[in-house]
């Protein structure tokens, strides 16, 4: 009886930069939705705005601290920021999922959660009011019926 052969998958790199051809398929949306100006100040050139844009959501930098090979960052910000208003970055961020899920590089179990932690504001020192609801109502009823509370009161 023949071995099966065992299939080895060979994670792929994160992606950093825009390939080639997925800029081909991403630049005609873009030109669509924002075309070339004959007046006015030159934009910037997008694929290194997507390019930072992906840097910034990969490391988590702030916006100010971009590398400058992508650009100026507040322009990178405030296109990133046109795109999200507009819905263009979701069907950028489409395309480029379905181009790595063709590759069987997307894990679609995988998850993730992020958080915020800050200081409390007023110095912690200040609370709202806290309203209580029936069934802590309810509790609060049944514990101080209970024997033990007989006991202790």
């Amino acid at each position: 009886m023949p071995r099966k052969k065992k299939i080895v998958s060979v994670p792929l790199d994160a992606i950093w930069e825009i390939p080639d051809e997925a800029w081909e398929r991403l630049e005609p949306i873009l030109l669509q939705r924002y075309p070339p100006k004959s007046t006015g100040r030159k934009r910037i050139d997008w694929r290194k705005a997507i390019n930072g844009i992906i840097f910034r959501l990969r490391t988590g930098c702030q916006w100010n601290h971009l590398p400058e090979t992508f650009g100026d960052d507040s322009s990178v910000h405030r296109w990133f920021q046109k795109w999200v208003a507009d819905g263009v970055l979701e069907k950028l961020w489409a395309l480029l999922l379905s181009e790595c899920d063709e590759l069987g590089g997307v894990d679609w179990e995988w998850q993730a959660a992020d958080g915020f932690l800050g200081k409390s504001r007023f110095q912690g020192g200040k609370r709202g009011e806290i309203r209580r609801t029936e069934a802590s109502k309810e509790r609060r009823k049944a514990s101080l019926s209970s024997p033990a509370a007989a006991l202790l009161g």
